[in-house]
């Protein structure tokens, strides 16, 4: 990507955040409460999640390495 393209980008980047600054500043208590209410809970659901993905992936690596050395007791005299 050209130097004009990554300038235009980074100019709709600031023009998003200034919006998202200007249109919560404009909330009303209520809706800023609603607001970090559901952020909360999707930083908590995603936390849960990666736990999840924790969890499985060490018990597939463990499986996979029982059984290489399962294999490797196999291969030995």
């Amino acid at each position: 990507m050209n130097n004009k393209g990554k300038g235009l980008l980074a100019l709709l980047g600031v023009a998003a955040g200034a919006f998202a600054f200007w249109k919560y500043k404009n909330m009303t208590p209520q809706e800023k409460q609603n607001l970090k209410a559901k952020a909360t809970e999707t930083g908590n659901r995603i936390k849960e999640k990666a736990g999840e993905v924790q969890d499985t992936l060490s018990e597939k690596y463990d499986q996979l390495k029982n059984a290489s050395k399962r294999e490797a007791n196999d291969i030995t005299p």
